[in-house]
């Protein structure tokens, strides 16, 4: 595993960036929210920290994780969340992404552990690139990654949540963690088919779940996070040799 940031003094890092300019910052961005009777609160940043750290190799250093996500939506009836907003969060990753650049780290890819970050993330993306044309900014999402991957997540929800695929990662990534006397009672039916609008979680869940938890194992959380792995690291290794198709 990489060294963190964290773990690092400041003239390690340093002597880090010197000796490869086109190193990698990985930012995982998650949330605190409810995850259903089975799942923790931290789930998006657990799974995104620990695909950073598994994705990073020599190629990259993974920073502290941003553990509070846009998670407006999830309200308050179900306990656990805090949410920031979309505007906030933009901002606090901007705020990460100017901290690297001030260390020499100008190739960076936010590593997103939760669904509702994809459009604030990239809000920030648009701003840094404005203020540092000649770094480079991105984001990395795992229920992305491939096609096969995409498939996978939403296999028994599309517009999932702590379902079978996210069970299964935490399965396989922190089971100790996971209530499995829960996974039984807490499946609940993907009702966002067809509808025009987007809604509040109380409006469209009755346990803050998303798909079919039950349906998640040991097993297929290995599979998925061998594959997500995989795809991870080899976008980190594309990120740090690209150059602008027109450089």
């Amino acid at each position: 595993m990489s060294p963190r940031w964290e773990e690092m003094t400041s003239t390690e890092l340093a002597r880090r960036v010197a000796a490869d300019p086109d190193c990698v910052g990985l930012i995982p961005v998650g949330a605190t929210e409810q995850h259903g009777p089975h799942l923790p609160v931290g789930t998006d940043t657990i799974i995104a920290t620990a695909l950073a750290d598994a994705a990073a190799g020599d190629a990259a250093v993974v920073l502290p994780p941003i553990p509070f996500g846009a998670s407006f939506f999830h309200g308050t009836t179900v306990a656990g969340t805090v949410a920031a907003s979309g505007v906030e969060t933009a901002a606090a990753a901007l705020r990460v992404a100017r901290a690297c650049v001030a260390s020499g780290v100008t190739r960076l890819l936010f590593v997103n552990g939760h669904v509702g970050n994809a459009a604030p993330l990239w809000i920030a993306c648009d701003e840094f690139r404005r203020e540092f044309p000649d770094a480079r900014v991105g984001v990395m999402q795992w229920w992305e990654l491939t096609p096969e991957i995409a498939e996978q997540a939403t296999a028994d929800a599309v517009d999932w949540h702590a379902n079978a695929a996210e069970t299964s990662l935490m399965l396989a990534v922190r089971p100790d963690l996971v209530d499995v006397d829960a996974l039984a009672g807490a499946d609940d039916p993907d009702r966002t088919a067809g509808t025009v609008f987007r809604y509040a979680l109380d409006q469209v869940s009755s346990n803050g779940v998303t798909g079919f938890p039950s349906r998640a194992s040991a097993e297929q959380g290995e599979r998925l996070w061998h594959d997500v792995v995989a795809a991870a690291s080899e976008t980190v290794l594309r990120a740090h040799r690209e150059r602008a198709p027109l450089s």
